[in-house]
């Protein structure tokens, strides 16, 4: 039997979604907050936790168990703030969604009004600026930070277009059939989910701007370290030139880039310190002894690909602690053999034709580095 409609909940208006990695001791407050923002409003909130060593997901199960507002969305084996956002935006049936931090810098009193605002069907999406007029930073307490989300506030402008004061903030709001119609085409790649949304929608969106006074961190440390703006910059590649070169790709193909310099760097120094060979007329004096330096000093490149390619490329794969890494440099090693042997061969075949050293190096690098990029992608780091 149907239960009576006076006592049914009334239908969820806003859905909440709240991407976490170590939040563990902001979230309970954070969703107290929430509650005192949003009386009155029907709302839910979906915790997306990529698999927090500190039990952020844990402690958003037992806040669940108390609040059935709360939901929980655990990931494991993948990371990233701006896809986090895009799950769990999918997962809420409210019609309208925000995305906020959990860590207190953003203030949910700002909520009803963004809400309010898309309510009027004046607006297509609402969001929170640290630069607008009557916004504030100050008890953010960061100057240097200040400065450096301005410029890449200025650098995501003039790379995508997008004319907001703040671009690159995190805190907004839209209608969840606007983020549904182009899900499938946002990158998902990079910390700012606005960013992506902005420059994906085909048409403008009537936007709405609320200065924000943003706030220091509660508890934890901050996550803006080398590898986030690494991210950012991915970001703004994959809206500019992802279309045309796929992000991944470039990536793999940059840090092999890298790899070419320390290959050739390696191979010098053990010729030429090590073994003493002497460099005459473009080549070096002993055929053999070129052959042993160029196979270690691919190893050595191999090893700086896989350590910068888990750190900067498979961000969202990563592999942490001794052991994972020392099965991940295994695999890899072992996935990249035949890149390595036709590497290895073809430079060796090539300096026996008379090709010069460095153009055989270069050549044996280019025809190992398409299989590298297969087969690591699937079998180290699992990516597809």
């Amino acid at each position: 039997m149907n239960a009576p409609a006076a006592i049914l909940p009334a239908p969820i208006e806003l859905g909440i979604v709240l991407p976490t990695y170590n939040e563990r001791g902001n979230l309970r407050s954070m969703i107290e907050r929430l509650d005192a923002a949003l009386a009155g409003i029907a709302w839910e909130v979906i915790v997306v936790d990529d698999n927090s060593p500190d039990g952020t997901a844990d402690e958003a199960r037992a806040v669940a168990r108390e609040d059935r507002r709360v939901r929980v969305l655990q990931r494991i084996g993948r990371r990233g703030l701006s896809s986090a956002a895009i799950e769990g935006m999918c997962a809420t049936s409210a019609p309208m969604v925000a995305v906020m931090d959990a860590d207190h810098q953003h203030d949910p009193a700002l909520l009803p009004g963004m809400l309010a605002a898309l309510r009027s069907g004046h607006y297509d999406l609402a969001y929170a600026s640290r630069f607008a007029e009557g916004a504030s930073t100050e008890e953010w307490g960061r100057p240097d930070r200040v400065k450096a989300s301005g410029l890449a506030n200025r650098l995501a402008r003039k790379v995508t277009g997008v004319t907001l004061s703040d671009p690159m903030s995190g805190y907004f709001m839209l209608p969840t059939e606007v983020l549904r119609k182009d899900a499938s085409r946002l990158s998902g790649v990079g910390f700012k989910i606005l960013l992506d949304i902005l420059a994906t929608v085909d048409e403008p969106l009537r936007i709405k701007e609320f200065p924000m006074n943003f706030a220091a961190r509660a508890e934890g440390e901050s996550k803006l370290d080398r590898t986030v703006v690494f991210e950012f910059l991915v970001g703004l590649y994959d809206k500019w030139l992802g279309r045309i070169i796929p992000t991944r790709f470039a990536l793999f193909g940059t840090v092999g880039g890298l790899g070419v310099g320390v290959q050739l760097g390696a191979l010098w120094v053990l010729l030429h310190l090590v073994f003493g060979e002497r460099f005459v007329y473009g080549h070096w004096s002993n055929e053999t002894t070129f052959n042993i330096a160029n196979t270690v000093a691919a190893v050595v490149a191999m090893t700086f690909n896989f350590v910068l390619n888990n750190e900067l490329t498979y961000s969202d794969k990563r592999l942490r602690g001794f052991a994972p890494l020392l099965r991940g440099w295994a695999k890899f090693a072992l996935t990249c053999s035949l890149g390595l042997l036709t590497n290895v061969g073809s430079a060796a075949a090539l300096k026996a034709m008379g090709f010069h050293d460095v153009a055989a190096v270069l050549i044996g690098i280019v025809l190992g580095s398409v299989w590298n990029f297969a087969l690591s992608s699937k079998f180290v780091w699992g990516r597809y």
